[in-house]
């Protein structure tokens, strides 16, 4: 409920009240588990941020190769940005950039991302180089998501508009189009990611 709640209004216009009136429990039981909304948002951050690293860690577990690895990596990424908008909408749609704790929360999220993909980068690179295009790949995947996200209000719309005609999707409908929109995502990052790191070179 809390994810969802900082996610549509923003940190800064959600409040505890609201929290313990959408989970159905008095504010005091919320500040039995939580010390503050700070708190809440922070741990909040810690399990999307694991989340997605641990997504991408069993995707590529799977690969059979360095272009493999890429692909699933990026699928396992999107797949969840798609799935869980609101998990992504936390991390990218803050309202409250200048807040420097929650601003070096969101980079510890990338961080730890970044450090993730690092090891993937195998082309006889040093540590340096190398890290500085894991954080590479991690900016184009936040921007493609960011990108993605503003444009999901716009087929929202578009989709409620059905509805009214009488030509809504059903929940299986939905869900294949999720699922396309996450492969098409994959597929397209991936194949720029992999054209660019194959002309990396030791400088």
């Amino acid at each position: 409920m809390a994810l969802s709640l900082f996610a549509e209004r923003g940190y800064a216009a959600t409040t505890m009240d609201d929290i313990a009136e959408s989970a159905g429990v008095t504010k005091p039981l919320v500040y039995q588990h939580f010390d503050s909304k700070r708190a809440l948002y922070l741990e909040l951050m810690e399990f999307v941020s694991r989340k997605v690293i641990d997504a991408i860690a069993s995707s590529i577990a799977q690969a059979d190769g360095p272009r493999q690895q890429v692909e699933l990596g990026f699928a396992a990424y999107f797949e969840l940005v798609v799935g869980n908008e609101d998990a992504f909408r936390l991390l990218y749609g803050r309202d409250s950039p200048d807040d420097p704790e929650l601003g070096d929360a969101l980079r510890r999220v990338e961080d730890a991302i970044a450090e993730a993909i690092d090891p993937l980068i195998d082309a006889g690179l040093d540590p340096e180089h190398r890290l500085l295009l894991a954080y590479a790949v991690v900016g184009m995947a936040e921007g493609a998501s960011r990108h993605w996200m503003a444009g999901r209000g716009a087929r929202d719309r578009a989709a409620d508009d059905a509805d009214t005609e009488g030509t809504a999707q059903d929940g299986t409908e939905h869900s294949a189009a999720t699922s396309l929109d996450a492969g098409l995502l994959a597929i397209r990052l991936a194949d720029l990611a992999w054209a660019g790191l194959r002309q990396v070179h030791r400088v």
